[in-house]
């Protein structure tokens, strides 16, 4: 019997408008009966904080971000002596005012990972929350990991520190593995292992069979993603007003919000949607919880995400479980989910000509829709099931631990 572990595990602004994915693996991981400790940097701001399971989720969670110049001060005088100004000079700048910022909560992340008696502390970014759990590490903490889910570049200086301390990382993507190996040779940790996100597909799966849009009836389009512009919402939008000037009657619903909760991106999409007429045929959703995505998934004839960049993309998963035909663009690592005409359908990024062609042939064959909806669910069932990350996780642990 596989030894039950206590897991330190580290999400960045938890639980956010995107986070179902964290809230599926933990749960999967005390299925399979492991201790999991939730940390987060801070809390999102209230207008993204929409699940049904959010307020579980934050009395669960310990909140590193608040600042306690007693813990900083006594991580400082540590670190000094253990490196800390070697890592500055070689990494820079704003590393160093990302270390600064950092000292108090990885002090703090220290003792608990000591009075819980954790085992290892896995961090869900490379950002500062991977950093916290290197200084920790460094502090005395258990070993850590950290999971790589977008491009190096978005996740902030320090990199060959996080990567040369860490025990072991996942990556999502192919794609990404190879940008890693290029940029972190010679501070990369010993395993590095591809486990894309995954999904609940027990949960998403449908109430009734999925149905292609009726001739003559609108088509229903659903889209779900944060409201910014490498979303391309606005190319969905402008596809949608291409598809009414020629004849297509579609019902186009968005879900996600910006990261102020409404007063960022969203003003420059309203601002669109009104230029191009669309208040009858698009509807801004805002964040919805995780019941009510499902919800719109099950009755919609396609769901499209039209991202300038994805690096692999959950949304797509979810919608592809649901047995909804999927269309996604050629963009980031959207290829490694998605196979054109096969179990989905890829489209140029920031193309929408070519995102409105596909829409309407796809609404006018009802036989290929249908192909669609069957073949992406049994893909993501094979592939990206959730307890699939989480089997990876505790796999790896063992592994470190055995060796330690």
């Amino acid at each position: 019997m596989t030894q039950s572990l206590r897991i330190g595990y580290i999400v960045p602004q938890f639980p956010g408008q995107t986070h179902i994915f964290f809230w599926r693996e933990i749960q999967a991981l005390e299925r399979m009966g492991h201790e999991v400790h939730v940390f987060s940097t801070s809390k999102p701001p209230k207008g993204l904080i929409a699940h049904d399971w959010s307020d579980e989720a934050m009395e669960r969670t310990t909140y590193l971000g608040s600042a306690n110049p007693l813990k900083a001060g006594i991580a400082a005088s540590r670190l000094l002596g253990l490196g800390l100004p070697g890592w500055i000079l070689r990494e820079g700048g704003e590393f160093a005012k990302d270390a600064l910022i950092c000292l108090g909560a990885s002090q703090q992340l220290a003792q608990c990972a000591k009075t819980l008696k954790l085992d290892h502390i896995h961090a869900h970014s490379c950002a500062r929350s991977s950093l916290i759990a290197c200084f920790a590490h460094i502090l005395g903490a258990p070993t850590y990991s950290l999971t790589l889910h977008g491009p190096l570049s978005d996740y902030g200086p320090g990199q060959r520190l996080k990567w040369e301390h860490a025990s072991f990382a996942t990556v999502i993507t192919q794609k990404l593995e190879d940008e890693i190996g290029q940029q972190l040779a010679g501070y990369l940790p010993e395993r590095i292992v591809i486990r894309p996100m995954g999904v609940d597909t027990d949960a998403l799966t449908r109430t009734a069979p999925y149905t292609p849009p009726k001739l003559g009836r609108p088509i229903r389009v659903f889209s779900c993603g944060r409201l910014n512009v490498v979303k391309g919402h606005q190319d969905l939008m402008s596809a949608t007003r291409q598809l009414i000037d020629q004849g297509v009657d579609v019902r186009v619903e968005i879900a996600g919000e910006d990261d102020h909760g409404g007063g960022g991106y969203r003003t420059e999409l309203e601002a669109h949607l009104k230029k191009l007429h669309l208040q009858d045929h698009v509807k801004l959703l805002g964040a919805i919880d995780a019941g009510q995505v499902k919800a719109k998934l099950e009755e919609s004839h396609l769901f499209v995400l039209a991202s300038w960049d994805e690096p692999l993309g959950v949304a797509y998963m979810e919608a592809m479980s649901m047995g909804v035909p999927t269309i996604g663009t050629d963009a980031g690592g959207v290829r490694e989910l998605i196979e054109d005409s096969v179990n989905g359908y890829l489209v140029a990024p920031k193309s929408p000509n070519q995102l409105a062609r596909t829409i309407r042939t796809l609404a006018g064959d009802p036989a290929a829709l249908q192909r669609l909806s069957e073949a992406g669910r049994s893909h993501v069932v094979k592939h990206f099931r959730t307890a699939l990350g989480a089997e990876t996780l505790v796999t790896e642990i063992n592994t470190v631990l055995d060796r330690r």
